[in-house]
C-alpha cells in the first residue's frame, strides 16, 4: 500500500563549502536523514529548484545527489510529479533498524534481527501504570453511522456549511486570537460556557471557575492529579466508564467499585466499603453504560456524605443534552452547598469529537 502523500517541508541540511564535493555531501546528508527516520518513507522532498535555492547551490548539485539516491533505491518518482522517499529502503539491516526505532513497514519482522534490549531506558512507575491502563484510541476510518456506537454523535447530520460560514466570518473580521492566551482558556469562551451551564444545566458558577481542556478525559486526569495522593481511595461506578478508572489509576488512586442501581450509585454501599474515600466519580445525568439517572434523594445523600468525609465529587456530565422526553434534572453541582463538586463537560457529543474541546468548573 502506498503511504499517504505528505506535503514538502524545509530540510535542515548543512554543507561544508571547503569539504568534499557538494553533491556527495548532500547525498550523504539525505541518506542519513532517511535511515534515522527524519525523512520517513513516503515523505515528499522539495523540488530540486527550491532545494538548490535554499542551500545556495546549483541545481545540478541537487540533481546529482537525487540521481544517486534514486539509483540506489532510496528515492522514487511518482506519476503526478515529485520525488519521494522510497516506501522500502534498500538494505534489510536498515529496515530492521527502522522497525525498532520507528515502528515502520518492517515492524513485523522477527526480534531476532534486532540488538538485545539494554534495559537502560525504563518508564517510571507512573508511566508503567498509565501504559497498563491505556486503551487503543478509537479510530473511525469512515463516518458511516453504525447502530449502538457509543461516544460518537450523528456526524452525518453535522451542518458543515453553517460551520464553514461562521469560521470564515470570524477570520474575515480578524476576531481569531493568535497570541498566547490565558492558561485557563479564552475569556469569551469561558464566559459563554458559564452562561450556558447556568441556564441549561442549573449550575452555579462564575466565568472564572471555568477552565478549558481538550476533552473530558483530560479534565478527569487533571482533577484526579490535583485532588488525589497516591494510595487515596476513590469510589467508581460499577459498571462504569473505563476512562474514569484509567485517570484515577494513573493518579495513584485505589479504586473502590460501588454498585449502580435504579437510583444511581449506591451511597450506602460505598460508605460500607470505604467511608473515608477521597473522591467519588459519578455520571448522575446519564450513567455509562446503564443509562440511569441519579434520583434527587440519592444526589442529596451523596452530597451529604462528601460533606461529612471532606471528599470531592467528580461529576461527568458527558451527554446530558440528549433526552427522548422531558428536560434533564439539574446537574449535581447546582445542588452543592459546600463546594465539593468538580463539574466536567465536553462538546465531543454535541458538536464533533475531533474538536477536542471540554471544560471543568472548579
Amino acid at each position: 500500500m502506498t503511504p499517504r502523500r505528505a506535503t514538502t517541508i524545509p530540510l535542515l541540511v548543512s554543507l561544508d563549502r571547503a569539504g568534499p564535493a557538494l553533491h556527495r555531501q548532500l547525498y550523504t546528508e539525505l541518506r542519513t536523514m532517511m535511515l534515522d527516520g527524519r525523512l520517513p518513507p513516503g515523505r515528499r522532498l522539495p523540488a530540486s529548484r527550491l532545494l538548490a535555492r535554499d542551500l545556495g547551490v546549483s541545481r545540478n548539485t541537487v540533481n546529482g545527489a537525487f540521481d544517486q539516491l534514486r539509483a540506489e533505491g532510496y528515492l522514487e518518482a511518482r506519476e503526478r510529479g515529485g520525488t519521494y522517499v522510497a516506501t522500502r529502503l534498500p538494505d534489510l539491516l536498515l529496515r530492521a533498524h527502522r522497525s525498532r526505532t520507528l515502528g515502520g513497514p518492517s515492524s513485523t519482522q522477527s526480534n531476532a534481527t534486532l540488538p538485545p534490549q539494554t534495559g537502560r531506558h525504563r518508564l517510571s512507575a507512573r508511566g508503567r501504570t498509565v501504559a497498563a491502563t491505556a486503551r487503543p484510541p478509537l479510530r473511525v476510518r469512515d463516518e458511516r453511522i453504525r447502530p449502538f456506537r457509543s461516544g460518537v454523535p450523528a456526524l452525518d447530520l453535522f451542518p458543515h456549511r453553517v460551520w464553514a460560514r461562521l469560521m470564515a466570518r470570524r477570520w474575515r473580521r480578524g476576531a481569531v486570537p493568535l497570541a498566547y492566551g490565558y492558561a485557563e482558556g479564552d475569556t469569551a469562551l469561558r464566559s459563554a460556557i458559564a452562561e450556558y451551564v447556568r441556564a441549561a444545566r442549573g449550575a452555579r458558577c462564575s466565568d472564572e471557575q471555568v477552565m478549558i481542556v481538550s476533552g473530558s478525559q483530560q479534565a478527569l486526569d487533571l482533577a484526579a492529579r490535583t485532588a488525589l495522593d497516591p494510595g487515596d481511595a476513590a469510589w467508581v461506578e460499577e459498571p462504569g466508564y473505563w476512562g474514569v478508572r484509567a485517570a484515577l489509576v494513573a493518579a495513584g488512586a485505589r479504586l473502590v467499585p460501588v454498585p449502580v442501581g435504579g437510583d444511581g450509585l449506591d451511597v450506602g454501599v460505598g460508605e460500607t466499603l470505604e467511608p473515608a474515600a477521597r473522591v467519588a466519580c459519578v455520571a448522575p445525568s446519564h450513567q455509562m453504560p446503564l443509562g440511569v439517572t441519579m434520583s434527587v434523594s440519592r444526589r442529596l445523600e451523596l452530597l451529604a456524605w462528601a460533606r461529612r468525609a471532606g471528599a470531592w465529587i467528580f461529576e461527568d456530565d458527558y451527554d446530558s443534552e440528549y433526552r427522548y422526553a422531558s428536560r434533564p434534572l439539574a446537574c449535581l453541582q447546582g445542588l452543592d452547598q459546600s463546594g465539593c463538586v468538580v463539574y466536567i463537560g465536553t462538546f465531543s457529543k454535541t458538536i464533533f469529537p475531533a474538536l477536542r474541546l471540554g471544560y471543568v468548573i472548579a
